[in-house]
């Protein structure tokens, strides 16, 4: 049975930061076309290995990658331990198809949680419920893997529930070697593969054994599209902890069936697809990435933004960039995003608002005719007003032209049309 009071209290963190990082990085990050690379090209198994052999990331390095996340104000981070093509970046007794057996000889979820904890960065761990390595696994019938419809490898004496045994094993692994995990995020369900196909309640119930305050994901029994059974009267019990939009912010925020708001994170890439890839130069600029943030918590939810690690195990220098312009907007004005959620009150047409109890946050992407409308309140319900940038105390206007509008509180922000921040400008109301 789903236990709502236990599921508040595990999601209070989550709620409260909102910002988080995804890292995708395996074999792919080598032929550096994307992480679904076997199924994308019919790659096999023995034409794949190649990068098995190769895989040696030298430049790989943790404890920098954690300062990279930190210094973005990112809050918890969550990294791929088994991606769709089976490779394990950690030292899993049930299989030799991992990191430590590569020329790198490393266990890369060691280094990552020890990292990462040290920075103050909750720990997260991404585990494909797919698996196109594992002998198990379906074949020919599978319309994802890399060998469907091939007649040289047809479903026959292929043990499925040897596989789950398997899953199952290298997830009690993950939640028992690596310490206290923050997250589990779980990869996904499709077709008649969801539920219990998964044997997705005892799955819970061994993680919530062994790791009784780690959220997870709706994806045992959802995709990137579908919210699944958490938002309905009689959630499943492995509905998860949240709901995961992919590659979408949802437009009105999700609710739940009672309109009361739910927990949800809207996973994106900076770029293309999830895993590195060479010749995709299409990032998203850092002022999007901000917007996009902005825009997730003011409709109550978090942002999980994506970065893939080269084949050396470098971030991109395009991804640093972006990083690290984030992390200077972040400097200035994270108290509007942690612990903000929705206001609950009309968009403005300059950008949009956040909220942490008594305190409004009006994002401004670009700069109004004459004063500012403060949407949502009036002149007397508000205590005092801030740049939030830096600190610089703003006034109530009173004058014309401002007067015929006794409904709407406004500020000045003086003769100046350039905003502060080009990218977002945020004032600080603090309410009586």
């Amino acid at each position: 049975m789903f236990d709502r009071e236990a599921h508040k209290e595990r999601v209070k963190w989550f709620v409260h930061d909102r910002f988080g990082l995804f890292i995708h990085w395996g074999l792919y990050a080598i032929p550096a076309k994307g992480e679904w690379h076997r199924s994308a090209f019919h790659t096999t198994i023995e034409e794949y290995q190649q990068y098995f052999d190769e895989f040696d990331p030298t430049e790989f390095d943790a404890k920098k990658w954690a300062k990279l996340a930190k210094e973005a104000g990112m809050k918890y981070a969550v990294l791929t331990a088994k991606h769709h093509d089976g490779f394990c970046l950690f030292d899993s007794k049930l299989t030799d198809y991992k990191s430590t057996n590569t020329k790198f000889g490393r266990d890369i979820i060691a280094e990552y949680t020890e990292a990462f904890r040290n920075e103050g960065i909750k720990v997260g761990l991404y585990y494909s419920l797919i698996d196109w390595h594992h002998e198990d696994f379906p074949h020919f019938s599978d319309p994802l893997h890399p060998h469907t419809k091939d007649e040289n490898h047809k479903d026959e004496n292929r043990n499925f529930n040897r596989y789950l045994d398997y899953m199952h094993g290298q997830i009690r692994e993950i939640c028992t070697n690596y310490g206290k995990l923050d997250l589990l995020w779980f990869d996904f369900s499709y077709d008649d593969m969801r539920g219990e196909k998964w044997k997705a309640t005892e799955l819970v119930r061994m993680v919530r054994q062994l790791q009784p305050t780690a959220m997870m994901d709706n994806r045992l029994e959802a995709d990137g599209i579908e919210f699944g059974s958490l938002i309905t009267e009689n959630p499943n019990e492995y509905c998860g902890d949240f709901v995961s939009p992919e590659q979408i912010i949802p437009p009105k925020g999700i609710l739940d069936y009672e309109g009361e708001r739910a927990v949800w994170e809207a996973c994106m890439t900076m770029n293309g697809l999830w895993g590195y890839i060479q010749q995709d130069k299409n990032f998203k600029p850092a002022s999007m990435c901000i917007k996009k943030l902005v825009e997730c918590v003011s409709k109550g939810g978090n942002m999980l933004l994506n970065v893939g690690p080269n084949a050396k195990g470098s971030f991109p220098s395009e991804s640093v960039a972006i990083l690290e312009d984030i992390g200077a907007w972040m400097k200035a004005n994270y108290k509007s995003i942690y612990g903000c959620g929705c206001a609950d009150m009309e968009k403005p047409d300059y950008g949009r608002i956040t909220r942490n109890g008594n305190k409004l946050y009006y994002h401004m992407y670009e700069n109004t005719v004459g004063p500012v409308p403060l949407y949502g309140i009036k002149t007397e319900d508000i205590e005092k007003i801030r740049l939030l940038h830096d600190g610089s105390e703003l006034k109530p206007c009173k004058e014309w032209p401002a007067t015929a509008y006794p409904e709407v509180a406004f500020v000045d922000l003086g003769p100046n049309p350039i905003l502060p921040d080009n990218t977002d400008t945020v004032i600080e109301v603090t309410l009586i």
